[in-house]
């Protein structure tokens, strides 16, 4: 699918990236396994599917861009080493490879989609929409040029976008989940519990002497690596986007006032009418029937008479676009009351009455100036940005560093004397000064001092880098980090007082003690929490407690570490509701939705992978490590 357009595959970060940029149907591919078909082969390609083969540089753009979508949902950058964790890397190489498969099967069962229907398919996008509700070609093109693409690329994008809907469409259709898969489901999200708890911080830990100097020497040689420094680099970027160079206010009024008189008529909202309507075979029988209603009939009545609904009669309030012209035109020069005389439609001869006028608004000028300069000035900025780039990639091709190159420019780069992978400077914060969904940092460790990077697309626009010299990752000395070692053999301290007396107490409640005796004991109060679910937040309770609660039963005691072990939380199940099925509910309704939808999903996953085997397909390990960083 469109690689900056596609949504992000279904929950394979704690349901965390949730985004979606186009709203274009994608399906995770996630389930997979790839490692048995793993080989290596030509260096310029990561994989090959039957005839298709996806090129080192091809599927170095789809995973950058994919990082770059999630840090933009994320705010900070994501590090190829955080993409590798969370999977990111295996299941873009496994969508794009399922993608491939699609299409190969596509062209060879002969399916096809016409020029028309594509472009319906684009012109009824919400996205490409302007502010009257219609296709609104410029926003079409800067959308599309936002993410990198030409209009001829989109459109034959979109039409192999079309031709995976119908194939998996055809697979997925018909499943249902089982009525008992969906009882046990709706059970178990809906059983809830009750406990009683109470809460262990380091007030009950007691007091902690400051540990001597050879027990702190101790503790850092065991946890040395805890306090390594890590790599930084010293890196320098320039910007060059729209949103960077255009600057609304800079438009004159003269040039919005022009473009909005082209515009007026679609900027405004559209005079509404409330119509009622019936359509007859022939002019005869519309003119029997207008008499009909002249005489004390409403259209209601016919409307029965003919075997119509309330709602096929009454169109409601509708704009006169909305209607066949001839009909149209009828219905928004008749007054209110007024019954039409017999109309010639496309569908056959209509009868139509106005009940209620809803007159339009016509567009104010004041209003949208606003709107109307910053889309001028971004349409202004994107023509800068094309010639800015070509001067800016011959800068470099003729051996200019970031900077230089941007002086000459008279732009302004930005370096940045130390980041680490997370984006962090020295002191541990954050570096503030790049752009927020910019993903220079894990470029930057992609690569190294004096080499020519190739651009990365952002906002419309490009960034150029160069990293300039690198600091290697070092082991730390005690005296460098004295008070962080202590602040961290201090907490680990507490929490193992903590869990100390947290076990102490949980055997004296197995043994029939009471929650209440013991938390005076120790000064402390009994809280509760009642009616929870599994998926709850109830208040002071933190999702491990309700985690724990519902894996221990009724009265069962259990005891659970919080806040990195700076809190224990000890807690009693005083109740176990199991509510009573209701499968009209919407809960139950939802849930059903999720299963057909995870359903469907196996079933096409296990389409795509009997068709990677029938088709045949390889992985290049080597390119794929090389564009991924797995091999840093």
């Amino acid at each position: 699918m469109l690689r900056g357009m596609r949504k992000a595959s279904s929950n394979w970060l704690g349901k965390t990236i949730m985004a979606v940029v186009m709203g274009v149907l994608i399906i995770s591919f996630g389930i997979w396994g790839i490692a048995d078909i793993f080989r290596g082969f030509g260096q310029s390609t990561v994989a090959k599917i039957g005839s298709t083969e996806i090129s080192l540089n091809e599927f170095r753009q789809i995973y950058t861009d994919r990082l770059q979508q999630i840090s933009r949902q994320f705010g900070r950058p994501l590090t190829p080493d955080q993409a590798r964790a969370f999977g990111l890397d295996r299941q873009v190489l496994q969508q794009t490879i399922a993608e491939a498969a699609l299409d190969e099967e596509a062209r060879r069962i002969g399916l096809g989609q016409s020029d028309e229907q594509i472009r319906q398919l684009i012109m009824n996008d919400p996205n490409f929409k302007g502010v009257n509700g219609n296709f609104d070609p410029n926003r079409f093109q800067g959308m599309i040029r936002n993410f990198g693409y030409t209009e001829q690329r989109y459109v034959a994008e979109q039409r192999k976008v079309s031709l995976r809907r119908q194939l998996t469409g055809t697979i997925g259709a018909g499943l249902e989940p089982s009525k008992t898969l969906i009882d046990v489901l709706t059970r178990f999200q809906n059983e809830q519990r009750a406990i009683e708890f109470v809460k262990l911080d380091a007030a009950q830990a007691g007091t902690i002497d400051a540990p001597s100097p050879e027990a702190l020497a101790a503790y850092f040689e065991d946890h040395k690596v805890q306090f390594r420094a890590p790599e930084y680099r010293k890196i320098a970027f320039v910007v060059i986007s729209p949103e960077e160079i255009g600057k609304w206010s800079d438009v004159s009024d003269e040039d919005a006032k022009k473009m909005f008189e082209q515009r007026k008529d679609r900027l405004g909202t559209p005079e509404k009418r409330q119509i009622h309507q019936i359509v007859f075979p022939n002019a005869a029988d519309a003119q029997a029937a207008r008499e009909r209603l002249v005489g004390g009939a409403t259209f209601e009545d016919l409307g029965k008479e003919r075997g119509l609904t309330a709602s096929d009669v009454d169109l409601g309030l509708v704009t006169k676009s909305s209607l066949d012209p001839a009909v149209g035109d009828v219905a928004f020069s008749l007054p209110a009351g007024e019954i039409s005389q017999p109309i010639q439609g496309r569908l056959g001869t209509s009868i139509v009455k106005v009940d209620k006028i809803e007159p339009g608004v016509e567009a104010n000028y004041a209003s949208l100036a606003g709107d109307i300069k910053r889309e001028i000035a971004t349409e202004r900025a994107r023509v800068k940005v094309a010639d800015l780039r070509d001067k800016m990639e011959d800068e470099r091709g003729g051996g200019s560093s970031v900077i230089d190159a941007a002086q000459k420019l008279g732009l302004t780069a930005v370096t940045i004397d130390a980041v680490d992978r997370s984006g962090r400077g020295p002191n541990g914060q954050p570096v503030a000064n790049i752009p927020q969904g910019l993903d220079v940092v894990s470029q930057a460790f992609n690569t190294d001092v004096g080499v020519d990077n190739d651009s990365i697309s952002f906002k419309g626009g490009y960034v150029w880098y160069d990293v300039l010299a690198i600091t290697p990752s070092r082991d730390r000395n005690l005296d460098e980090v004295r008070d962080q070692v202590e602040a961290r053999w201090r907490q680990d301290q507490i929490a193992a007082r903590l869990k100390t007396k947290a076990t102490e107490m949980v055997q004296k409640l197995e043994q029939g003690g009471k929650l209440a005796d013991e938390a005076a004991a120790i000064g402390l109060k009994v809280e509760t929490a009642t009616g929870f679910k599994r998926d709850d937040t109830p208040a002071g309770v933190p999702a491990a407690v309700v985690a724990a609660a519902f894996r221990t039963g009724k009265d069962g005691v259990g005891q659970t570490a919080v806040n990195g072990g700076s809190e224990v939380i000890v807690f009693r199940v005083t109740d176990i509701v199991d509510p009573a099925l209701d499968t009209t509910s919407d809960a139950a309704k939802k849930l059903k939705d999720s299963l057909d939808r995870a359903l469907t999903e196996e079933q096409v996953a296990s389409y795509v992978n009997k068709l990677e085997t029938d088709i045949g397909t390889t992985i290049n390990q080597a390119a794929f490590a090389q564009v991924t960083g797995a091999n840093q």
